[in-house]
């Protein structure tokens, strides 16, 4: 039953209830530019009524605040976090390809490959009005090195953009690590507060606002569930099992986070790869983080498809059988996809993945006849294993849908190898001013000792060996014009020697090799001077398309964040009609108070007996 006082009660609980909801309203006004802050809201629910044993039932007793909770819709997290990610992905690709963009139409690096390229056999021409002409000759040859250095100081441009990828990486790891790491002391707190029966909103928003910063260099996955008493599962304790996941594996869970760490490469994936790239590991169980993975998404990922992206072309085969060989068995690869030495961008040393076992291999060897590769292992296999891996699938590096900087040097490489080798077949076909038989005039330096490789195992066929004297050796990094060549230009051939002593020799071959610019296809079925107009045609197809995805991306963002600010936001136009309702309501109970007041006076002090 209740009291004398009872209406005094009640007046007081709206008293104290819409006390509590004017000051979230403070607090959500004060916080309405706060990066992260989440709109708070003052749950009330009528208080628990009380028998009265009368014909009108149960007294209502007043009104109770039970909790102060956030409003927040999980659904527009989740799809602002898998957006995010795409717009780091796209912003991260877009930011490459203008790089290499840059690169390719600068005109301040080198001449410019067209003015080279006209240059060089416009000398030509000069040398086939006057092949005796010591000048002429010095003339062509140095338009040569300029061809050469354009190449060169092109690799070198390229490397450096694949070396500050690399180190944005290592620095976008150290975020991850540095964001799981705040994530878990945030779940203790929270853990800690909730269970005492209060919600720790600002430090929810804490964690929110640090996902929201880790979506967009990972894809991200939470999932948070209520932790029940052991011995009374129907009982919630207040505290929460957390469980942050990046790329389908866990980073956080509760007050324990995983780290990941960047290890520099031991071989190198593609041969004209800068040395020491990274590949990132979880630190806890040592297994590799696939942030290249088609599956994955983010910044990261951004980052690796611009450092590795060799637009699906790795080397791929199957395994055909196991041999006995020197420090290791020699495994013979079939149906390989690359089957050209211009295409080959395998490095001389590496690792090669059969069956999802990786592999160190010393050298290897390409047979046109029987279409095999040959790669010897650094590893002795017993019979067992040979057996599981025979007709398995081979790989070397990992597919990356992206033209990144590997394809880029990759399609350089097959250019430069495809037109060295024609003109190098031309030069050798005919004699020098000496009367000597014509050497290679393209060679490939060793960069550690000086000496040049003159392809001299060539033979007409893709056959070749790694550790031979092929074209594979000769890469954007290492052309130059042969050494004797540069110092005694009367080794430049530009005739065919005599069939017989009484026949003078003939100017015809300058006409081949003047044909070598555009008559003669060198490059995806057109002739050199179109080499560098393909390059920059596929540039700008992936900027473009980097563009308008991120564009389309970050259009859905804006219409994401809208909804989940209707929702999360702080209006304040909303927030000034809470205001003004709770006071009035506040105002209400205090006039109810003053009512019972004296209504109790004089009851009190003027009705007596």
């Amino acid at each position: 039953m209740p009291s004398t006082f009872f209406g005094l009660t009640i007046a007081g609980s709206a008293l104290n209830s819409f006390h509590v909801a004017t000051n979230t309203v403070a607090n959500n006004i004060s916080n309405v530019n706060t990066k992260g802050y989440t709109r708070q809201e003052a749950v009330r629910i009528a208080a628990e009524a009380l028998r009265t044993n009368q014909r009108y039932g149960m007294a209502g007793s007043g009104v109770n605040t039970t909790e102060i909770i956030q409003k927040r819709d999980f659904y527009y997290d989740v799809k602002y976090w898998e957006n995010s990610a795409k717009i780091g992905m796209y912003d991260a690709q877009l930011y490459g390809m203008q790089q290499i963009e840059e690169f390719l139409i600068d005109e301040d690096s080198a001449k410019g490959f067209q003015t080279i390229m006209n240059e060089m056999f416009a000398s030509m021409e000069e040398l086939k009005k006057t092949p005796e002409s010591l000048e002429a000759r010095k003339a062509f040859i140095s338009k040569c090195q300029n061809f050469t250095n354009f190449f060169t100081s092109m690799n070198a441009g390229l490397i450096r953009i694949q070396e500050d990828f690399n180190q944005e990486i290592r620095t976008q790891v150290e975020q991850i690590n540095a964001i799981g790491q705040k994530i878990a002391l945030l779940n203790r707190q929270i853990n800690i507060i909730e269970q005492q029966g209060t919600n720790a909103n600002e430090l929810r928003d804490q964690r929110a606002l640090l996902v929201d910063q880790l979506s967009e260099i990972v894809p991200v996955e939470v999932t948070e569930s209520k932790v029940s008493n052991s011995n009374y599962p129907d009982m919630y304790t207040g505290a929460t099992n957390y469980i942050l996941k990046i790329n389908g594996q866990t980073l956080v869970e509760n007050f324990e986070y995983n780290t990941l760490e960047c290890r520099a490469r031991e071989y190198k994936v593609n041969g004209s790869d800068a040395p020491g790239l990274y590949d990132i590991y979880w630190t806890r169980n040592d297994v590799q983080f696939n942030a290249a993975g088609r599956t994955c998404t983010g910044r990261l990922k951004g980052l690796f498809d611009i450092r590795d992206g060799n637009n699906n072309e790795a080397f791929k085969g199957k395994v055909e059988s196991f041999e006995s060989g020197v420090g290791g068995d020699v495994v013979t690869i079939r149906n390989p996809n690359i089957t050209n030495v211009n295409q080959m961008t395998m490095d001389s040393e590496g690792i090669i993945t059969i069956n999802n076992r990786d592999f160190a291999y010393s050298e290897f060897s390409y047979d046109a006849e029987t279409n095999t590769y040959k790669f010897q292992l650094q590893t002795t296999l017993s019979t067992e294993e040979r057996t599981t891996l025979q007709g398995r699938s081979a790989i070397i590096g990992t597919d990356v849908d992206a033209m990144g900087i590997p394809y880029y040097q990759a399609q350089c490489n097959s250019f430069l190898r495809e037109y060295a080798k024609q003109f190098n077949e031309i030069h050798k076909s005919g004699v020098d001013l000496n009367g000597d038989a014509g050497m290679s005039f393209f060679v490939a330096e060793n960069i550690s000792d000086g000496t040049e490789s003159n392809f001299a195992d060539y033979d007409g066929t893709n056959s070749m060996s790694s550790k031979g004297n092929s074209y594979y050796l000769l890469t954007a990094a290492n052309v130059k014009v042969a050494y004797d060549l540069e110092q005694d230009p009367r080794l430049l051939v530009t005739m065919y020697a005599p069939d017989t002593p009484d026949d003078v020799a003939t100017q015809d071959i300058v006409d081949k090799m003047l044909k070598l610019k555009s008559d003669v296809p060198m490059f995806r079925g057109t002739g050199a001077d179109q080499f560098l107009k393909c390059l920059i045609s596929d540039n700008t197809v992936d900027t473009e398309k980097a563009k308008l995805f991120l564009t389309n991306y970050e259009n859905i963002g804006e219409t994401i964040v809208q909804k989940r600010m209707s929702i999360s936001g702080v209006d304040e136009d909303e927030e000034a009609l809470d205001m003004l309702k709770f006071q009035n309501a506040y105002n209400l109970a205090s006039r109810m108070i003053q009512t019972m007041t004296e209504m109790y006076n004089r009851l009190i002090l003027e009705t007596g007996v």
